[in-house]
């Protein structure tokens, strides 16, 4: 819902993924996702109108390596794999779908942790022009007036209570993976400590660990 405030993963939840990067493409008609920031000290030049319905959202630099300042370097068309950049892919967007203009939900960046939903606009047209010593990309948008559904709420509830793999990871390499409460190494399961039923969630680390089968199965015995 446009200019709905939303933590972080609210945000996530509302697009069914964990949101590490700024800009996600998917294929017309899914709508694809960009997150902006006019904050001081943002990495990149995006402008919205005094009204919200005008974008001018800049694309995004190399990856930063060693020796190497993203922001000396052009805004890349292709990643050094040979697939294209989000950059690319919503580039080529414009070109496919003139007529029927590409939606993107804008979300936001108010402060650490906090976002607004910025609502749906339309990808009209983009540049790649000089910027001082680099080209970088500029992606015209207007706000659309196409309907502006909202996740429904067990889908949101779904996603809250998966556990992704990067949170697995955390955990299993924080718990040496063994049970914390008996230190087995065989037939672990990760654990909501707060139950999902009860406020839990999977999507932080503080809230997983692991547990044998036997306390795993204990502990489930003993919720109310």
């Amino acid at each position: 819902m446009r200019d709905e405030i939303l933590t972080y993963w609210e945000m996530c939840a509302r697009e069914k993924g964990s949101l590490q990067r700024g800009m996600y493409f998917r294929e017309p008609p899914a709508v694809s996702v960009v997150l902006m920031s006019r904050r001081p000290g943002a990495p990149y030049e995006d402008s919205l109108s005094d009204d919200g319905t005008e974008l001018i959202y800049e694309g995004h630099d190399v990856k930063r390596e060693p020796g190497t300042d993203p922001k000396s370097v052009d805004q890349p068309w292709m990643l050094p794999s040979g697939e294209p950049t989000e950059n690319a892919k919503f580039a080529g967007a414009v070109e496919l779908h003139k007529a029927s203009k590409p939606l993107i939900r804008v979300y936001e960046k108010l402060r650490p942790g906090i976002w607004s939903d910025k609502g749906l606009f339309e990808l009209l047209d983009y540049e790649y022009k000089e910027m001082g010593p680099r080209k970088v990309f500029k992606f015209r948008m207007r706000l659309s007036d196409a309907p502006d559904d909202i996740v429904p709420r067990d889908q949101v509830d779904e996603f809250k209570r998966a556990i992704p793999a990067w949170v697995k990871q955390v955990v299993y390499k924080r718990d040496k993976g063994r049970c914390v409460l008996c230190g087995a190494q065989d037939q672990l399961h990760f654990d909501h400590e707060l139950p999902f039923s009860k406020g839990g969630t999977g999507l932080t680390p503080e809230n997983v660990r692991i547990l044998c089968a036997r306390h795993n199965l204990e502990k489930g015995a003993k919720i109310q």
